[in-house]
């Protein structure tokens, strides 16, 4: 299953970040609500576990929570191949207004 991973750098402390991620998924729907779908977030500890259907496709993925950064994963079924770099491109821009 290919990946997207990137890092974030944040000024926050962990529990801002953390607070502030919180409302990762509902920005995305609230952006993108005529294409996002299935919306699902959870916490255990320092990660948040999401995931999401868009244009009928499964994305997935996890945010650790660091010391002044944030580090993204997601998993993207063979489908979603082509559109690798819009994924990654608007969840990073998402990611970085919230953590500013």
């Amino acid at each position: 299953m290919p990946k997207i991973n990137f890092e974030i750098p944040h000024p926050l402390s962990n529990e801002d970040a953390k607070d502030r991620l919180q409302r990762f998924v509902e920005s995305l729907e609230s952006k993108f609500q005529d294409n996002v779908s299935d919306l699902q977030q959870s916490w255990e500890g320092d990660r948040l576990d999401f995931g999401f259907k868009t244009y009928g496709i499964k994305i997935a993925g996890n945010i650790n929570v660091e010391d002044s950064r944030i580090a993204v994963d997601i998993d993207l079924p063979i489908s979603a191949m082509m559109f690798k770099g819009k994924i990654e491109s608007e969840i990073r821009k998402q990611l970085e207004r919230l953590l500013k």
